[in-house]
């Protein structure tokens, strides 16, 4: 059963996006060449810290940080570490907050240093996706239309939309219902309502769309080695169309 929130809830997941954006803000400061994915971890708990917020992450099935943190060829759920930054490099940083019970997730991917036309246009394009797919997060509209929208855009860049993860519900709980795939045929599935809150994140990958779970049992990567970029927002169905909750 898919939930709709009243105004109030709503306002709520605000604050918990806002932290969410915070926390983005800090962890992009610290992808510098040289940092190790665990200080981008760090800069990430420090902002729930000051906050007064708790993540959604840590703890969630076992995960051991308050964000996932996949460069490269890693498109999501990356556990922070040892690993390295470098110039050149790309990184994608999911991370989530709970105020009040209520909860926001967003994801965003930074260039470390100075990084390829390749690599940039990968961004680009997976951030012009996501914007696709929030455009289409009105009343009336079907979740297909969401989904279409995002394949459109992948598919004009040239690049693979990951199918074996894709967005879902938010509210009291991190994920809850309808699954929200980044393909799908416009006109078809769920009618939108207001007062659902939806969190649509497409993960386009430079090479192939098949993807490779590691022994860890969280890290997914490319199966062939190319690069992946994951964008994320948490978003309101409103009366006025769509409204964004995970901004600064």
């Amino acid at each position: 059963m898919v939930l709709r929130k009243n105004p109030d809830q709503i306002g709520h997941m605000r604050r918990a996006g806002r932290v969410v954006a915070e926390m983005h803000e800090a962890c992009t400061l610290a992808a510098q060449p040289g940092a190790t994915t665990a200080d981008l971890d760090a800069a990430a708990r420090e902002v729930l810290e000051r906050r007064g917020a708790r993540s959604n992450f840590l703890g969630y099935h076992g995960f051991p940080a308050v964000a996932c943190i996949s460069p490269n060829e890693v498109i999501v759920h990356g556990i922070p570490g040892d690993r390295v930054l470098e110039d050149g490099d790309i990184v994608s940083i999911d991370c989530g907050a709970i105020i009040e019970g209520w909860h926001a997730d967003a994801a965003v991917t930074v260039p470390v240093g100075s990084v390829d036309e390749a690599s940039l246009r990968l961004l680009e394009t997976t951030k012009a996706a996501l914007e696709a797919g929030i455009e289409m997060a009105a009343p009336d509209r079907r979740l297909g239309d969401i989904g279409a929208a995002v394949e459109r855009v992948a598919k004009s860049g040239g690049f693979q939309v990951v199918r074996e993860y894709v967005g879902h519900g938010i509210g009291t709980a991190m994920h809850e219902d309808p699954e929200i795939p980044n393909y799908g045929t416009a006109g078809r599935g769920l009618r939108l309502r207001e007062g659902m809150v939806l969190a649509i994140e497409p993960m386009l990958n430079a090479g192939k769309r098949t993807t490779r779970l590691l022994g860890d049992g969280w890290t997914v990567v490319t199966a062939d080695g190319s690069r992946s970029a994951h964008f994320e927002h948490t978003v309101a169905v409103t009366a006025n169309g769509p409204e964004i909750l995970t901004l600064p």
